[in-house]
């Protein structure tokens, strides 16, 4: 037990030493030109926690691994509910049904495609493929750690995903200013999408909350209706991944049992800080708790997000990538394609019929 008279000092030692590092991340990536990439302190802190791993990782008490892993389990799991108080249910109704549903099939489809062809085609392991995947198809590093423990997945697995969601997250955040500008913007016909439209399929596409609000940033004269409905459809596919979650659980109970001997008993796996996370959502809906609170809230949940991916970086060797090949390129890139092509079909075919 981590907080057992045995381990209690060598627990809140590792904890201390982890927080040391997210505060290190966070400062970083408040500096002008980090902060205008939209890099999260969150893929930060795993950088800087993956540098620690492969360097001095020998070098510091071993007892201080059980606050390590505190931070990456059991911290990661209080953060993920408290990131409800991100969302407001008013704030799906805004964005309409157009968002609505480009958020679903998207999410759906982003994450049955990951799974797929990560293991069937390109041979990755199980869990390595759905964590990549929950990251393009949800919202980007924060997915893949809620993914984490419904799949009791090992640590360096939750690297190559948010390295995967980082390399193609940041292509985006390049990519589809360019495309507006070059392309959607001066088109007529099919090619074409309104400033409102093409937030709904920036929203609906890209893989972090960051860099959705990074792209209508830097579009020159980019009007307000496109930044919100960007992160308001972005933030609908954030609260899609409580039911994500327990979809997938009862799919994992479900495997099990048909894959199990006959008769033996199988455990339904349900993330139920998944659901507390959706109750949270409905509690900040309610408005009762003053902005300025929500608002240090939120900040103090980054903040223990970033001290958990750091803890997870802290698990990453790379001499367990061995094996893993391009697999993991492979797949995060077919999803990309779909996410930027697919995706703007999907967006345009939805707004034209509602």
């Amino acid at each position: 037990m981590a907080f057992s008279p045995q381990n209690r000092k060598g627990t809140l030692s590792g904890i201390i030493f982890v927080a040391i590092f997210a505060a290190a991340a966070t400062m970083i990536a408040d500096i002008g030109f980090i902060k205008n990439l939209g890099i999260s302190p969150l893929v930060i802190g795993i950088v800087m926690g993956i540098f620690y791993a492969n360097t001095l990782h020998n070098h510091l008490p071993k007892e201080w691994e059980t606050g390590i892993t505190f931070s990456g389990k059991k911290i990661l799991r209080f953060a993920i509910v408290f990131y409800g108080f991100r969302i407001t249910f008013q704030q799906i109704m805004d964005v309409g049904l157009e968002g609505f549903l480009v958020s679903l099939i998207m999410l759906s489809t982003t994450f049955l495609l990951g799974s797929y062809i990560g293991h069937k085609i390109f041979k990755m392991e199980k869990d390595t493929a759905m964590l990549t995947a929950s990251g393009a198809a949800v919202c980007g590093a924060a997915a893949v750690l809620a993914t984490e423990p419904v799949l009791k997945a090992e640590g360096h697995k939750t690297a190559v995903a948010v390295s995967m969601v980082v390399l193609f997250g940041t292509i985006s955040m390049f990519l589809y200013p360019v495309l507006y500008a070059s392309i959607i913007q001066p088109a007529t016909g099919f090619l074409h999408l309104t400033p409102q439209q093409f937030g709904i399929y920036a929203g609906g596409t890209i893989h972090e909350v960051a860099q959705v609000v990074a792209v209508p940033a830097s579009i020159l004269g980019a009007p307000q209706d496109m930044a919100n409905s960007a992160v308001i459809v972005k933030m609908t596919r954030v609260i899609m991944i409580a039911p994500m979650l327990i979809i997938l659980g009862l799919y994992l109970s479900f495997q099990a049992k048909k894959n199990g001997t006959q008769g033996s008993a199988v455990k339904l796996v349900i993330p139920w800080f998944a659901v507390y996370f959706i109750a949270m959502a409905g509690f900040n809906s309610l408005q009762l708790v003053p902005h300025n609170i929500v608002h240090v809230i939120n900040q103090i949940d980054t903040f223990l997000l970033t001290m958990a991916m750091t803890a997870l970086g802290m698990g990453t060797i790379f001499a367990k990538f061995k094996g893993l090949g391009l697999a993991p390129l492979y797949t995060a890139g077919v999803m990309f394609m779909w996410l930027v092509l697919g995706g703007f079909v999907v967006t345009k075919l939805i707004v034209s019929t509602f």
